[in-house]
């Protein structure tokens, strides 16, 4: 019987390091332990267009830099152009007002707790190639 466990742990042993050694990482053949160049930060547009949104439900992108965009439990950046009282003296598009309903659909006077950390759903765009191979096409008329 104590037979049948040693050969089952050095089977699942033998079974668990064939399964890492083909484990590859977008760092390419570079042993994990080696230290490595960090990749330059890709440039962001100071202002570009709006981007077209790739699928339903989709969270707007965002067409210039948040590098400067205090984000955190006691301030917002993004409010100070996007909320309902200022998005008209800005000119920036208004934040949704689903934004202010909290899970039981009820309304708040401010954005709600779940939705106040943007960079979260939108993100900055840059010209960066893609770090795999995405073979994804946009939906319907979305993308146009």
């Amino acid at each position: 019987m104590k037979g049948k466990y040693v050969v089952s742990a050095l089977l699942a042993a033998v079974v668990s390091l064939a399964a890492f050694a083909e484990v590859t990482s977008l760092r390419g053949a570079q042993e994990i332990g080696d230290t490595n160049a960090v990749a330059p930060i890709k440039p962001v547009p100071k202002m570009q267009d709006k981007l077209a949104l790739e699928f339903v439900h989709q969270p707007p992108l965002i067409p210039h830099s948040t590098e400067m965009v205090q984000i955190n439990p006691s301030n917002n950046g993004c409010l100070q152009c996007h909320d309902v009282d200022k998005y008209r003296r800005t000119g920036a598009p208004r934040v949704s007002p689903t934004h202010y309903m909290d899970s039981n659909n009820k309304i708040l006077s401010d954005v709600a707790p779940r939705r106040y950390f943007c960079l979260q759903c939108h993100v900055s765009q840059s010209d960066a190639a893609p770090l795999v191979e995405n073979t994804f096409k946009p939906a319907g008329k979305f993308g146009q």
